[in-house]
């Protein structure tokens, strides 16, 4: 959590901290998380059968992803969720704390990342710093500056 405050910080980027119970998955998140202001969003790494392609969807927490249309999307047959192994070293991750802000250790820019419309047009987002025992809260502003620093191709779609 501390390299991604020191890089919002050391960009500019203003946020809101809140910590809480760990949270797992959506349903915990609801119950430990509902409180705080904006889009709470989930985030989901996908890789396909090749393991030559890695996806991160970022998603509002309520949709559902159709994983074989999006395959379609993309031009794969037959995408899967990535490994625990897989998240470690593409974003520095572990389940449980996928989010954007992983993309900060993503320095060769392996992982293609999807934002949902809805997420990329709301006014406030929430997201794990990558941790799930901390959630921040960005403003539509900063959460584009963020992007923006990344220098990395960001694809916003509106997932059905």
């Amino acid at each position: 959590m501390n390299k991604v405050l020191a890089f919002l910080e050391a960009h500019g980027i203003k946020y809101t901290l809140h910590q809480h119970q760990a949270v797992f998955t959506t349903e915990e998140a609801k119950v430990h998380t509902g409180d705080i202001p904006g889009l709470a969003c989930k985030n989901i790494l996908l890789r396909n059968r090749k393991r030559s392609r890695y996806f991160l969807l970022v998603l509002p927490a309520d949709k559902v992803i159709n994983i074989k249309l999006f395959g379609a999307v993309v031009g794969e047959k037959s995408l899967s969720f990535a490994s625990r192994e897989a998240l470690m070293e593409k974003l520095g991750l572990t389940p449980g704390a996928v989010s954007p802000f992983g993309l900060i250790n993503d320095l060769s820019h392996a992982v293609e990342v999807f934002l949902d419309e809805n997420v990329f047009e709301a006014p406030v987002v929430t997201f794990h710093p990558n941790v799930n025992t901390a959630t921040l809260e960005l403003e539509k502003q900063m959460f584009h500056q963020y992007l923006d620093v990344l220098e990395q191709k960001i694809t916003v779609l509106t997932f059905e």
